[in-house]
């Protein structure tokens, strides 16, 4: 009922975007934490792979290792399907039996594509090679563009309904978490949001406590001065 990619930049930040004919598909199919790695959990997902999945992974478990202790404790395993990505290495992914067609995965070496009860492998091919092509652009942008292909290429075969989007760089919280719920254009819809997040909210999230902050930015006048100056520099990268 979904496809997803799961990425890493190099500097140390995750990101998933996935779409589906599913309404929040966002809620429990992704997690990501600080320094670990990613993980979506698709076909009748189970939520309780997240969080043990990000457990076993920071405890330094393999991917692969992750998913076959998931899955040995699971009875409806072969409804499920899962890939992972650690902060080093390479992914791996599980597609059980009973997932509906078309359905599979495709690793690559800081990537992972996933998904089930697609138009085709096409859909697959396109968002990684979308993601590809889009190298040297901002973690955000290369998944929004994959996600963009995935669909261009038939997407669901059910159709459109909710798409996210999550980024997680060196904070506990994301540093972006995005979600379209119900939308006749869910990855279009999710596209604007990105765009709209540029505007002040993620310049505003830079300010907030933090790890290296404990106390964050609370002049409001620095705040929005830290603000002009993102657009300033958002302005001289277009």
């Amino acid at each position: 009922m979904t496809w997803s990619i799961l990425a890493r930049d190099g500097k140390g930040r995750f990101g998933v975007a996935i779409a589906s004919r599913f309404f929040a598909v966002g809620a429990l199919t992704v997690h990501t934490r600080r320094g670990v790695g990613a993980l979506a959990t698709q076909a009748l997902l189970n939520p309780l792979y997240g969080p043990r999945g990000m457990a076993l992974l920071a405890e330094g478990c393999a991917p692969q290792e992750v998913i076959a202790r998931l899955t040995k404790a699971d009875a409806g395993r072969e409804h499920r399907q899962l890939h992972v990505l650690p902060a080093q290495g390479r992914p791996a992914a599980f597609t059980g039996a009973s997932c509906l067609d078309w359905c599979g995965q495709h690793l690559g070496e800081d990537f992972s594509v996933a998904g089930n009860m697609l138009a085709g492998a096409q859909v697959v091919e396109a968002t990684a090679q979308a993601f590809r092509e889009t190298q040297g652009r901002g973690l955000a942008e290369r998944l929004l563009a994959a996600l963009a292909a995935g669909e261009a290429a038939g997407g669901d075969k059910r159709g459109k309904q909710a798409a996210a989007l999550r980024i997680h760089a060196d904070e506990d919280h994301p540093q972006l978490d995005i979600r379209v719920d119900d939308h006749e254009e869910p990855v279009r819809e999710l596209q604007r949001l990105y765009a709209k997040s540029l505007e002040r909210y993620q310049p505003f999230m830079a300010c907030l406590a933090g790890r290296h902050d404990p106390a964050g930015i609370t002049d409001r006048a620095v705040i929005e001065e830290r603000i002009a100056a993102f657009q300033r520099e958002r302005g001289g990268a277009g």
